[in-house]
């Protein structure tokens, strides 16, 4: 017989009930790894391979495509079996891609490392697909987002222990000729320097392969919950036709594709935005930068409190009512970004970061409240949303690329897209609040 147990936001005291919400926790902290430890390392194999900016973005391509090919194929492979089924499939995916970077390091060429990407973020797919929706029925319906809250703070830690390897452990020790250096080297030599640095980078892949692997055997091993499992039966269009019918559904896709354009985009840009910062302040190029990913990290660690602390107030106040509030505060913090021309633009970009806790939880949470066993298509619907993370981020490049736009520079101005973004979000919170959705 199948078990259908539901394990409560807390737990019922048992380690039943409490180890099975760890172990998928723990899986926010995975893909939160994968995504930081990555989006640095774009410069890093431009410089490797002595390639232009444009290919070494080719990362991004097959980061992000790995998530929008494969939502939907998770979201089916989910109905056909379960919840667990789909985390561990996940699971092995996300080892084996990153398995795959030695295979990919000992032929030397670049194309390897991107299907070693797109097969681990095929995994990161599945991971969120499955882990998002499982939290959120790991319990009563009305505790769910706050439960999805909580488990979501556990991502923005694997983010910041992945820009802290990504910083100290493979940018680090790279060898310090740049990409005009390097094209001055003779074949042979230009070889030697290039495994080396590949055997730096490929090594925080096959630690976190381990893990990975580590966690699939210990979710095989556990007894977890099946949620009111059924025949399995997929009927995808008209479970498509019925989620497009469900207003916070749709809205709340939308909503989450410009949430995580503004993610994206916040934290891209905010290099760019702090060097000619600093560097109006006088700061050397290279000083300017390293202040500039010190605001970063800062951001990152305010994002994580904030999680904390927004999960806490979900106990208090209405979800969302409190997105609304929160993303006005962001539009308002990225009109500062816009027009302050010093030290403070810097602190507002922190700013925002605290108020984007809350947001893809939150928005996850009310789109699929009350959907049941359609959850599982409506998860790979939220998961495709990610994909601004990839359109968006280029529109705000080619603002950058003007330099300056009606006197200002065009960096600061490029953060209307953020804030066109939010206000989406803001208008997403307030039907939320209004209709009764929360």
């Amino acid at each position: 017989m199948k078990d259908s147990r539901k394990i409560p936001v807390i737990g019922d005291g048992t380690w039943a009930a409490v180890v099975p919400f760890a172990l998928i926790t723990f899986c926010f902290a995975l893909w939160g790894f994968a995504n930081d430890v990555t989006t640095p390392l774009v410069k890093s194999f431009s410089k490797i391979f002595r390639m232009s900016v444009t290919e070494g973005t080719l990362v991004q391509v097959a980061f992000y495509g790995g998530y929008f090919a494969m939502a939907f194929p998770a979201a089916m492979f989910i109905r056909r079996y379960s919840y667990k089924a789909g985390v561990m499939l996940g699971l092995g995916l996300y080892a084996l891609g990153a398995f795959l970077f030695f295979p990919a390091k000992m032929t030397g060429d670049y194309y390897p490392f991107l299907i070693a990407y797109f097969i681990l973020t095929c995994g990161l797919s599945f991971l969120e697909t499955s882990c998002n929706p499982y939290i959120l029925s790991m319990g009563a319906e009305e505790t769910a987002t706050r439960r999805l809250n909580l488990a979501q703070a556990f991502n923005p830690m694997g983010a910041l222990l992945g820009m802290y390897v990504a910083m100290e452990f493979i940018q680090r020790r790279l060898h310090p000729l740049d990409t005009a250096g390097r094209a001055l080297l003779s074949g042979s030599e230009f070889e030697a320097v290039r495994d080396a640095d590949l055997e730096t980078l490929i090594a925080p892949y096959l630690v976190v392969g381990l893990v990975t692997l580590s966690m699939l055997v210990l979710v095989r091993l556990v007894r977890m919950p099946r949620h009111r499992d059924t025949s399995g039966k997929i009927d995808f269009l008209p479970t498509l036709k019925r989620l497009v019918a469900v207003r916070r559904y749709r809205e709340g896709v939308v909503a989450q594709f410009f949430y995580v354009g503004a993610q994206i985009m916040c934290w891209t840009f905010i290099i760019q935005y702090g060097t000619r910062l600093f560097m109006s302040m006088g700061m050397a190029e290279q000083a300017a930068e390293v202040r500039s990913q010190q605001f970063n990290i800062a951001a990152m660690a305010v994002f994580c409190v904030s999680r904390f602390i927004c999960t806490f107030l979900l106990r208090f106040f209405n979800s969302g009512l409190l997105l609304r509030t929160l993303a006005v505060f962001a539009a308002l913090f990225t009109v500062g970004v816009m027009f302050l021309q010093n030290i403070w633009g810097m602190y507002c970009i922190v700013g925002v970061s605290a108020c984007m806790s809350l947001m893809f939880p939150t928005i996850y949470g009310i789109a699929l409240q009350g959907l049941g066993e359609d959850a599982k298509f409506g998860a790979a619907g939220l998961i495709m949303a990610i994909l601004g993370g990839s359109i968006l981020p280029p529109a705000q490049a080619a603002i950058i690329d003007l330099h300056t736009l009606w006197g200002m520079p065009a960096v600061n101005l490029s953060f209307v897209l953020p804030f066109i973004c939010f206000v989406v979000v803001v208008f997403y919170g307030h039907s939320a609040y209004r209709r009764g959705w929360t």
